[in-house]
């Protein structure tokens, strides 16, 4: 801490000295004077409608539905959105409006509340009898310093399509009886729960959330690698100190997404995100290869002789140096192998991002990684009574799990191989594992036990043989890898959606002027959710025929660099994957999709985000 606050106290000391030496050059009067500085000519300034791109539409509940786009690089105020009426009668009552961002303006020199991105407000109107005009005024600003004049948009309503809830008197305070609450997407249901529940319940609720994310995939490859780090004390394991490691990995793991949330939340930084490059996951594929390696008695990882006594010295035991291990072998674990993006994370890194309140909003995120690491807790305390502690089965336990660490190294390399490099790897990892459990040798005479085990190296041979011989017809597929012969042994192509790829603001707002209908995709290789929709979800026979007729984009943020960045903070995206449905170039954020989703849940979203 006193490293960072030092780091910070630098940055300050630079800034107030650039500040000066601008000062002294007549200073800078604005943003715009010092792009000029930076470049060769100011920044081309969007036009209105496409700096702040607006649509409205009746809900057919008594309610106005008002959809602002804002783009990148600039927001709307707060305080200049107004509604007024013009023509017919009506009683219009008070917009309800999202949580607002606090923003230091100098043009009006004072600090004021602003939007960004996109965003969704509400009108309701009462006594509408016959039809009427509703004018909506709002003033925004670009970043570079320049403020536009106030917009004024005019929307037609009668009491048809505007909804029954108009007939009945509704006040400026309260909502009308007869008018729903708008919906909300899970994401914002989950931000909502943090803005206006008590620091228990919200505590109690993303422990929940844990729980059930620790069924996910993103968790799993974390049990074999506790597992083999339990496993490898070896003789010297106990209850209390199998114990003792899952907690330091555990909270290890938990203290790291909570610190990578809390970041992510306040400065738009995804470090996970960072962390997900060829050359780190590589690195950790390495690592694991060579802890499986050490399991199988190739050799034994441990530090140089001179290191250790230095240790020692220090702690008299190794344990310490041990428990070091472990807690780093949980950051690593949180940062690389499980960067899963879920409602329950998306929710509360945009609670952090809107209101600042990163003590509320870290508290919920280690409440859920707490709840993501309670089974962990439990497989790797019950290792100290189930493993046995000496002899030759501890030797056939490690082995098994060394194939679990190679298994994890594969698993991690998908993101960065190609399928048919990773698929060719599980054939090798599965037929290797085979001739070890004794597939190819006689039974002869040999015991029950190894019966058995043969029969579970024969299965694990065959499959590695089908797999084999899927790859040689061009399959990608690890579980259903004969697929290509069907059709009376020709190979078959598989059907999967067509996507186009977009990469910044400008793209999609190019293509959501050209497309009433628009379905976006983020997208990311190292992203499994992603991988998992485009295998179960996108390849359902009736997804495809529920989104006949829509453009379909994907924004691929796999580099995550400058430009991936500001698309995703221009939607408020966490990361990957989240999927978006547009009409007529305004987001149904109702209708927004954070984290896989099976085929049956996946059609509800399409039909609600294409209501008309």
């Amino acid at each position: 801490m006193k490293q960072f606050k030092g780091f910070l106290t630098i940055l300050a000391v630079l800034w107030l000295g650039f500040f000066q030496v601008a000062q002294a050059n007549n200073g800078f009067n604005s943003l715009q004077d010092l792009s000029k500085l930076v470049a060769d000519e100011e920044p081309e300034l969007l036009a209105a409608d496409e700096a702040f791109a607006f649509n409205a539409e009746p809900d057919g509940k008594g309610q106005l539905v008002l959809n602002w786009v804002v783009a990148p690089h600039y927001y709307l105020y707060q305080e200049k959105i107004q509604a007024k009426l013009l023509e017919g009668e009506a009683t219009l009552g008070e917009i309800n409006l999202p949580t607002a961002e606090d923003k230091y303006d100098k043009v009006f020199n004072k600090n004021l509340k602003v939007y960004h991105g996109p965003f969704t407000a509400y009108l309701p109107v009462s006594n509408l009898s016959g039809d009427a005009k509703v004018q909506i005024v709002f003033q925004g600003c670009a970043e570079a310093g320049v403020c536009y004049p106030p917009m004024k948009k005019t929307i037609a309503i009668n009491a048809n399509t505007l909804g029954t809830a108009t007939q009945s008197a509704l006040s400026t305070n309260t909502p009308a009886p007869n008018a729903s609450a708008p919906t909300l997407s899970e994401t914002d249901q989950i931000t909502d729960t943090l803005k206006n529940s008590t620091v228990w319940v919200v505590i109690g609720t993303f422990f929940l959330f844990g729980l059930l994310l620790s069924l996910t995939p993103c968790v799993f490859p974390m049990i074999p690698i506790l597992s083999s780090i339990i496993v490898g004390q070896g003789d010297q394991l106990t209850t209390r100190k199998a114990f003792t490691m899952s907690l330091v990995y555990v909270l290890a793991m938990s203290v790291t997404y909570t610190v990578a949330g809390v970041l992510a939340g306040l400065f738009g930084e995804n470090l996970q995100a960072a962390f997900q490059n060829a050359w780190i996951i590589g690195s950790f594929s390495v690592i694991f290869v060579l802890l499986a390696l050490s399991m199988f008695g190739f050799y034994e990882l441990q530090l140089p002789s001179g290191l250790q006594t230095k240790i020692t010295n220090i702690s008299n035991k190794q344990s310490g140096g041990t428990m070091t291990g472990v807690a780093i072998m949980g950051f690593l674990s949180a940062l690389i192998v499980g960067p899963c993006v879920a409602p329950p994370l998306a929710g509360a890194l945009i609670y952090i991002g809107q209101t600042g309140d990163a003590l509320l909003g870290g508290s919920a995120l280690f409440a859920m990684s707490l709840g993501m690491g309670l089974p962990l807790l439990l497989l790797g305390t019950s290792a100290g009574k189930l493993l046995p502690r000496a002899g030759a089965w501890m030797d056939n336990v490690k082995a098994v799990f060394g194939v679990l660490m190679l298994g994890v190294a594969i698993w991690m390399a998908e993101r960065i191989l190609p399928a048919e490099v990773t698929l060719a790897l599980w054939a090798i990892l599965l037929i290797s594992s085979a001739v070890y459990l004794g597939a190819l040798e006689p039974i002869g005479a040999k015991s029950g036990w190894f019966k058995l085990f043969k029969a579970l190296g024969v299965t694990l041979l065959a499959y590695g043989l089908i797999l084999i011989l899927g790859l040689a017809g061009g399959s990608k597929d690890l579980l259903n890898p004969l697929k290509v012969y069907q059709g009376g042994g020709t190979a078959v192509a598989e059907s999967h959606l067509t996507f186009k790829t977009i990469k910044s603001i400008d793209d999609l707002n190019a293509e959501l002027a050209a497309n009433p209908k628009v379905m976006l995709d983020f997208y990311a290789d190292w992203c499994i959710s992603c991988k998992e929709m485009e295998k179960f979800t996108f390849s359902d026979a009736q997804v495809k025929a529920a989104l006949a007729g829509v453009t379909l984009l994907k924004a691929d943020v796999t580099a995550n660099d400058e430009t991936d960045k500001a698309l995703m903070k221009a939607f408020q995206v966490v990361g990957p994957p989240a999927i978006m449905f547009f009409n007529n170039g305004v987001e149904n954020a109702a209708a927004r999709v954070v984290g896989f989703k099976k085929p049956e849940a996946f059609i509800q979203n399409i039909q609600s985000g294409f209501k008309p």
